[in-house]
């Protein structure tokens, strides 16, 4: 008798958390620390932890739906069996502006830490190398394998720890360092510092997106019932926790109320007044390699992910769901994501980019919670504590997504509402067709 072969569940706890940890990275927090500073009135630990709760009751509901699910899915699988397939498309239709914006994001970030190194360079010209760059790597084909993920992962934790040994030496060493200042990220003066402080835990959200990849890996993960869950958990409280403590002693070290020369790059320049010009230049040239690498991976997802609704029809066919024969590569989505990438890093901003991703990501979060807490309350048993967390982290969610930025408020809203225009369009396009195959099967008499 021939028998099914499947993938080997060889994953155990500690390989699914190191996965996670690589997924999202240990530098996570470094490249919005200059705008959460900004944000929060310079109070960018207390954000990181606030984030780590809501993100924390997330990945609880993320893990119960990834036990109802152990096939893996996604926020819009989950929202779709839970709750509507209507609600499911558009929190998926959140997901695809995330997997556009995320790239962008990152040729701002590169473009200004080219910048440190050659600033007469103007920023126009360092935006069209990187969608250049961007682009002719993923047109050919061409990715970074896990293995190198997880070797950067690992140079980028020894950068931490760089990082954190030069601020606490700075800090020992320097003559106005009191018990005050170890105080100072986490004591709030007023209702302004509470109000920047919401402001800059929406935000801060952006540090910890990516946990939830984990579920992906339910075929491989040995007990995945229990394993998968407790991943999802741990690698966000461990991203907290590391994040927190890096921030925490950067905001120890710049001088409170100081301006810094380029707030995209914030991070960089605090390494360069604890460490000097040689940790600023490794600090600075290792997150421009990450976030190229990071740029690359996401413009090439999202072009698959629009590849994929065009072969399934939600999108143009003809365009969208087109694959170069050579590269096998959706190459025209590609060369659009790279000119969506260019006019946009043109027009925003790090900061409005980073709070548009976290628009989309925080309606999935929502969504996922909402899920948890329907499936919970249709359980006859032992429901009321999974209905209280996911409860929380619905409401937790809500209250991040209103401190986002308007604008980002507003430019997310419309993409919402062009996804419900689209749903809509293709229901009815469907049900038309649906008629039309029915009528012309009718026998003629």
């Amino acid at each position: 008798m021939e028998q099914t072969l499947g993938l080997r569940r060889t994953l155990r706890f500690r390989d699914l958390l190191l996965y996670g940890i690589v997924l999202v990275q240990p530098t996570a927090p470094v490249p919005v620390f200059g705008v959460l500073y900004e944000k929060s009135h310079g109070h960018v630990t207390l954000t990181i932890l606030l984030a780590l709760i809501a993100m924390l009751f997330t990945a609880i509901s993320y893990g119960r739906m990834a036990r109802a699910y152990p096939q893996g899915g996604s926020a819009f699988l989950y929202v779709g069996k839970e709750i509507h397939p209507g609600l499911g498309y558009l929190t998926g239709w959140g997901l695809i502006m995330d997997y556009i914006v995320n790239p962008l994001i990152c040729i701002i970030w590169c473009s200004n830490a080219g910048r440190n190194f050659f600033p007469g360079v103007p920023y126009i010209a360092w935006v069209v190398g990187f969608v250049i760059l961007f682009t002719l790597l993923n047109c050919n084909g061409i990715e970074t394998s896990a293995r190198i993920n997880a070797l950067l992962a690992a140079a980028l934790g020894l950068i931490v720890v760089w990082m954190l040994t030069a601020a606490v030496h700075w800090l020992l060493h320097s003559n106005h360092v009191t018990s005050a200042t170890f105080l100072a990220p986490l004591t709030l003066s007023g209702a302004a510092d509470r109000t920047a402080m919401f402001r800059g835990t929406a935000t801060a959200v952006l540090a910890y997106i990516g946990f939830d990849g984990i579920s992906t890996l339910a075929d491989e993960a040995h007990d995945p019932h229990n394993n998968i869950p407790r991943a999802i958990v741990w690698t966000c409280l461990a991203t907290g926790i590391l994040g927190a403590i890096e921030v925490y002693f950067a905001e120890l070290a710049w001088p409170r109320g100081a301006a810094f020369p380029n707030i995209d790059t914030a991070y960089v320049f605090v390494a360069g007044l604890v460490g000097g010009r040689t940790l600023f230049i490794v600090v600075n040239l290792a997150m421009l390699v990450a976030t190229v690498g990071s740029g690359m991976a996401s413009q090439l997802g999202a072009a698959r992910l629009l590849y994929a609704m065009g072969r399934d029809g939600a999108l143009p066919r003809r365009f969208f769901g087109a694959v170069d024969n050579k590269s096998r590569i959706p190459r025209n989505n590609v060369l659009l994501i790279g000119a969506v990438c260019f006019v946009g890093a043109l027009m925003l901003s790090f900061s409005l980019g980073a709070d548009l991703l976290n628009f989309g990501a925080l309606v999935a979060f929502m969504g996922v919670n909402l899920s948890s807490a329907v499936r919970a309350w249709r359980q006859q048993q032992q429901r009321i504590l999974p209905l209280l967390s996911s409860s929380i982290g619905f409401l937790t969610c809500a209250l991040l997504w209103w401190n986002l930025d308007e604008k980002a408020k507003i430019v997310g809203s419309i993409w919402a509402l062009t996804g419900i225009l689209l749903w809509i369009a293709r229901r009815k396009y469907s049900s038309q067709s649906g008629n039309t195959a029915a009528q012309s099967s009718e026998p003629v008499t």
